[in-house]
């Protein structure tokens, strides 16, 4: 070779290397050539830019060891030791290897070495973070497409033009008894057919009528939605939708549950879920039909008389076992022309229909109520409740469902009120009566709140030296129409609206702030319901009224019947030493009237007993009654207790009761209850009068 044709090759050369070395300083990978030491000879501007790291980091002699613990500081995700994955990758003889390296920052990068002749290699860096988020994405979007169609509700097929299945998800394959393997795509639809054929899933015509009827829905390239009854018992519906390319999509759901459903929701409409009784909207269109019809009826409202016990002391499931066995009672006593429906909780009513007479209804009536007295067996317990019945007959007692169910249910109301287990029928004078109540409970309500209330004070007298201990607040209602109402005559009813509490803290506040005007001997007596001991803010109130009157609590007297006691007696008890324990005085009222006011002795110690007027009032001409008053005193006396009598009324009622030993007396005999301004004026201030004068006066 001449001298022209060696510098001609070599510039050949020359250009050669700087189009290699432009070729490879551009490419988007990063290229590093390392020696057999494992010393950098080579590396492009791609490799520096990927790992952030300048031209004199990486210069040529540099260790491979410094540029992966750079990359390790780069947040490069290892298992393992640091150390060890270094020397890993340093030591011994270069070896093929390709790997992805991923990074804190979420970067990835596949990593490749390619050992050269002699030692040493040359890796190459390719940042695929993009491709492989991309591949992500697709591969989240295809399980995201193959979740929702497997987890649709309804079955789903493509087929192509040719009739050729393209895609169906596993709810089509199930629905129609296929076998997985056997249905792929490029499956023809005649094949699926002869599946569905072995499996029944086809609708009650031959193979050949249905899938001509099939493809005429396919080729007619319309939108159609088909229900079809299948030879198992299963009722498919069928929307096929045609697509741009003489393909279709279609969608099987399965509605046999849905057609069963809407039949139980239909039954469900009208029928109550835990008896399976008609409830009030069945009974109202059984009602509007019987009207229609112009005959007698009756309409019976039933009431069981005891469920909440059983509720309360068997629990809730004891007392459905209950009425889905009054439901079944019921039902056996009816005839198939009448209508049973629960109204709700413990009430029932009968729809009797038709009827001759009203005695047919009483026979029923009759009947209905001794059959729910036999007792009830509800698994390990028993229970025994009863029923009160109200009866209204159609149409004499009303001309709507409406006015007849309300008069029923008034003549329930008048049934209660009688003592329970017993029927009535309507009468036209128990819709005044329960007009008349609604209009006293309106007024009871608003009497709070303007004021009517007052509180009169009833003496209460030493017997030994006729002196005045106290008094005894008790509520009058001073209506405006009305005048002055008593006690019995609205209490039970504030008691049965809730509104005795309230009341009970008007008068526990008014009795405490007279009183607080009082000789600081005189006490003040209280009447506390056993609504009110219920009520959780009692003690409370009642620390409040003696702190906003100032008054003594050694003052303050309550007194209390053994109803208080019989329910939650723990809870009063606990209350009731609360109370002592402020220095409030406790007091039973009435005593002896009840069946346990002994044990109920033992488990508190009452200040004061207080003998009922009941045995007072015969203490003169009964020696019965006179034996009770002396027992009542000795008792009181051994337990240290004072004892008052109640309803004194005549001379001889205070000598006898005197005679006895007994502490304390009041009654008509001294004074009638009256307002505090007359309190204050007759017993308590009155100009020259001593303590013995004033009683001796009144």
């Amino acid at each position: 070779m001449t001298d022209y044709d060696r510098e001609v090759a070599g510039a050949d050369r020359l250009v050669l290397g700087e189009l290699l070395e432009g070729a490879v300083n551009n490419l988007w990978l990063g290229i590093i050539l390392f020696d057999r030491e494992r010393k950098v000879i080579f590396c492009n501007p791609r490799y520096r830019e990927m790992y952030a790291l300048s031209s004199e980091q990486v210069r040529s002699g540099t260790p491979v060891k410094g540029l992966i613990e750079h990359r390790l500081k780069l947040g490069l995700k290892i298992r393992g030791e640091a150390g060890a994955y270094v020397r890993a990758r340093t030591e011994g003889d270069v070896v093929s290897e390709q790997t992805v390296q991923e990074f804190a920052d979420g970067k990835i990068i596949a990593y490749t070495i390619h050992p050269l002749a002699g030692g040493g290699g040359m890796a190459t860096h390719e940042d695929i973070t993009e491709r492989e988020e991309l591949s992500a994405r697709l591969q989240q979007r295809n399980l995201q497409f193959d979740t929702a169609i497997n987890n649709m509700s309804h079955g789903l097929c493509f087929f192509s033009a040719d009739h050729r299945l393209q895609v169906c998800n596993r709810h089509f394959i199930d629905m129609y008894g296929l076998t997985a393997d056997r249905v792929r795509p490029g499956t023809p639809l005649s094949e699926i057919l002869d599946m569905r054929v072995e499996a029944g899933s086809v609708p009650a015509m031959s193979r050949e009528a249905y899938l001509k009827w099939r493809t005429d829905v396919a080729i007619l390239a319309e939108p159609t939605d088909s229900i079809l009854e299948m030879q198992n018992g299963r009722t498919f519906k069928i929307r096929h939708r045609p697509m741009p390319d003489l393909g279709w999509v279609a969608t099987h759901e399965d509605i046999t549950e849905q057609r069963q459903a809407e039949l139980r929701i239909a039954h469900m409409a009208h029928h109550d879920s835990l008896t399976d009784l008609a409830n009030r909207t069945l009974l109202g269109e059984r009602l509007k039909l019987a009207f229609e019809q112009r005959g007698r009826f009756a309409v019976h409202h039933v009431d069981l008389d005891k469920f909440k016990a059983v509720n309360d002391t068997l629990g809730h499931h004891a007392g459905d076992m209950l009425l889905k066995d009054v439901g079944r009672r019921l039902r056996e006593l009816a005839r198939d022309s009448d209508t049973i429906a629960r109204m709700g909780g413990d009430e029932f009513v009968v729809l009797q229909t038709p009827i001759s007479n009203s005695a047919e209804a009483a026979t029923l009536a009759r009947r209905i109520v001794e059959q729910l007295t036999v007792p009830f067996g509800l698994g390990e317990h028993q229970a025994v409740v009863g029923a009160s019945i109200g009866i209204a007959l159609a149409p004499k007692d009303g001309s709507t469902p409406e006015q007849l169910l309300h008069n029923a249910d008034l003549a329930l109301y008048r049934a209660k009120s009688d003592g329970r287990g017993v029927r009535r029928f309507f009468e036209p004078s128990m819709d005044e009566e329960v007009q008349s109540r609604r209009a006293l409970e309106r007024d009871l309500r608003n009497g709070l709140t303007a004021g009517e209330f007052e509180l009169h004070y009833q003496p209460i007298v030493k017997v030994d030296g006729r002196e005045i201990s106290g008094f005894e607040a008790l509520i009058r209602w001073r209506h405006p129409q009305r005048g002055l109402v008593t006690p019995n005559a609205f209490i039970p009813l504030a008691e049965e609206i809730g509104l005795i509490v309230p009341i009970g803290e008007w008068v526990v506040r008014q009795a405490c702030a007279t009183a607080s005007r009082w000789p600081n001997h005189l006490h003040v007596a209280v009447n506390i319901s056993a609504a009110q001991f219920r009520h959780p803010g009692l003690t409370e109130i009642i620390v409040g009224a003696l702190a906003a009157s100032s008054l003594d609590p050694r003052r303050l007297e309550i007194e209390i019947t053994e109803s208080v006691l019989l329910q939650d007696r723990d809870g009063t008890l606990a209350t009731l030493h609360q109370l002592r324990a402020l220095g409030i005085r406790i007091a039973m009222d009435d005593f002896g009237t009840g069946y346990s006011s002994l044990t109920y002795l033992q488990c508190f110690p009452f200040d004061k007993i207080k003998i009922d007027r009941s045995f007072v009032s015969g203490v003169g001409n009964d020696a019965g009654s006179l034996s009770i008053v002396r027992a009542v005193v000795a008792l009181a006396r051994g337990m240290g207790m004072t004892a008052t009598a109640e309803g004194v009324e005549t001379d001889e009622q205070r000598d006898r009761i005197a005679a006895e030993g007994c502490t304390e007396m009041q009654g008509y005999l001294f004074s009638r209850p009256v307002p505090a301004c007359e309190i204050e004026r007759r017993f308590l201030w009155p100009e020259g009068r001593t303590g013995r004068d004033r009683i001796a006066a009144a």
